[in-house]
């Protein structure tokens, strides 16, 4: 089974910075994408950023220019470095990538259990 582990969320201040990191671990042939997900409370799970294997990178609006993603492949490692935080950032993020687990099946998405970051005064 593929694991997709988070850690780095936590409190911090508005203005504050932290750095989210997700490992994937298991029965892996290959990983083509690996990305952030958050969801706040009664909002819908919108995408943060995700980057590829081959190094393109996508943001929403929301964190362009505030966040950076990045991976490090030999790892299967995905990090997320978050300044200029704001409070409506509070949220579940989560992790995510497409996997491919055999060569008798295709790419499919797995998901990580999410870490909390609250920003707060």
């Amino acid at each position: 089974q593929v694991h997709l582990v988070e850690s780095g969320g936590g409190p911090v201040q508005p203005g504050g910075s932290l750095t989210l990191s997700c490992t994937a671990s298991g029965t892996i042939i290959s990983i083509t994408d690996m990305g952030w997900y958050r969801q706040a409370p009664g909002s819908q799970r919108e995408l943060v950023a995700i980057i590829s294997r081959s190094g393109p990178t996508r943001y929403s609006d929301s964190v362009k220019g505030r966040f950076t993603i990045s991976s490090d492949n030999a790892k299967n490692t995905v990090h997320l470095q978050m300044n200029s935080l704001k409070s409506e950032d509070t949220a579940g993020y989560y992790c995510s990538a497409m996997i491919r687990i055999s060569f008798t099946s295709g790419f499919r998405n797995y998901w990580g259990q999410g870490t909390q970051v609250n920003v707060s005064a």
